[in-house]
């Protein structure tokens, strides 16, 4: 099937915006990665820096350094007016820690036209890594990244997301009144689920953070937060310096860091509790754990020193004090009324499964302090949920990830 203009695939019929309409609704505010000059449009789905030009495709910049052959053949599909030529090439562009196969031509071209987020995962060939995005909202680390999220509240600040994946965060702080929401990610295709399912509407980049950023910083404070990924990152002091910068006087928030002194299977460059307090001196600190119990007590974590964190598996810091009570739009550990709720998909016939031996190892045992092995809800109560009525039992629920917000077309 020829992607040349004036030809339409199936996938275009049902995609949406144009390559033009695409770069209308770029992140503005680019530079180039390769020479800093201000990115300007110059064609539909492109960005010129006056040296090369840079594709956009479903409305996400591809910013990456280092691939040139996969930026010049992106560009070429969108020069001949073939957008899902281009989304090929870069949806088959991972990270230097992806051990997987790539997916074939046409299992790419068929994701394209996913009706799903599962179904798009699985075309995509993500693995364990799509496993993580369709059970994010169950594991124990999201209930941590919700409770450190409720105590320092970006309040009205934009939000920056490094490292975003799928873009979980940005699509909660969307639901509860959040509008300026950047995310930004090395790998295309964990944009173009973001874009695609979780949160249509935010402004994504994809971009190496451990490189020079393409975006320039807003002209005012910002809250800057990256949960789950630093410990993964070389040059994490480069990365913290520059979310620092970014934030001039707002809020950075580093969640779920991997303290390197407890054994274990733990993937990437994880740091001390020391070092990784060095990153953020004088920065809060919080027991990963004691994040995720306090969500589910309903009650404020603790901060934790250096020398109390040594023993924790995972810690988080924030650069500035949690705000004053009642700061900014509704708490992401509360649910948002009226909105339509649904069982966790991890229960079959009301009996809890995990997705897969991967994820019941690394999440299972802290899962089970929240979800019950059997699950029997009445039609009353699925009634309420289904209209988001939040009666007590209902938010209840809710908070034991028993009952989940998913996006629509999960």
């Amino acid at each position: 099937m020829s992607g040349r203009a004036g030809r339409t695939t199936a996938a275009n019929a049902t995609a949406g915006p144009t390559a033009a309409e695409d770069t209308a609704r770029a992140p503005t505010r680019l530079v180039s990665p390769g020479n800093g000059v201000p990115l300007r449009p110059c064609g539909p789905g492109l960005l010129s820096d006056g040296e090369r030009r840079w594709p956009v495709v479903a409305g996400v910049p591809w910013l990456r350094t280092g691939r040139e052959t996969v930026r010049e053949r992106a560009v070429r599909r969108m020069e001949e007016g073939d957008p899902d030529g281009a989304a090929l090439v870069l949806l088959a562009d991972f990270d230097d820690w992806w051990e997987g196969p790539v997916p074939s031509p046409g299992a790419l071209r068929a994701a394209l036209g996913a009706a799903t987020l599962r179904e798009a995962v699985t075309l995509l060939g993500m693995g364990r890594v799509g496993t993580y995005f369709l059970h994010r909202w169950s594991d124990p680390t999201w209930l941590a990244v919700l409770a450190l999220t409720a105590r320092h509240s970006p309040g009205g600040l934009p939000v920056l997301e490094l490292a975003c994946g799928a873009g979980h965060l940005l699509r909660e702080l969307r639901l509860r009144g959040h509008r300026d929401l950047t995310g930004i990610d090395v790998v295309f295709a964990k944009l173009w689920l973001a874009r695609r399912f979780v949160v249509p509407r935010a402004r994504l980049v994809c971009a190496d953070v451990t490189a020079p950023w393409p975006l320039l910083p807003p002209v005012r404070p910002a809250h800057v937060v990256c949960h789950d990924a630093l410990y993964f990152l070389p040059r994490k002091e480069e990365v913290v310096r520059r979310a620092l910068a970014y934030a001039a006087g707002g809020g950075v928030v580093l969640g779920h860091c991997h303290n390197s002194l407890v054994p274990g299977p733990v993937s990437g460059l994880p740091l001390d509790p020391a070092g990784w307090r060095a990153l953020l001196p004088g920065a809060v600190c919080y027991d990963d754990a004691d994040l995720t119990r306090a969500l589910l007590a309903g009650a404020p974590p603790r901060p934790r020193t250096a020398g109390q964190l040594a023993g924790c598996e995972a810690m988080a810091l924030v650069s500035t004090p949690p705000p004053p009570p009642g700061y900014g739009p509704l708490s992401p550990d509360r649910p948002v009324p009226g909105r339509p709720l649904r069982p966790n998909p991890l229960y079959r016939d009301g009996l809890l499964h995990w997705p897969g031996d991967r994820w019941r190892d690394e999440y299972g045992t802290a899962a089970r302090a929240y979800l019950p092995d059997r699950i029997d809800l009445s039609p009353a109560l699925l009634a309420d949920a289904r209209a988001g009525r939040l009666t007590p039992e209902v938010t209840g629920l809710v908070r034991r990830r028993v009952l989940l917000d998913l996006p629509e077309r999960w």
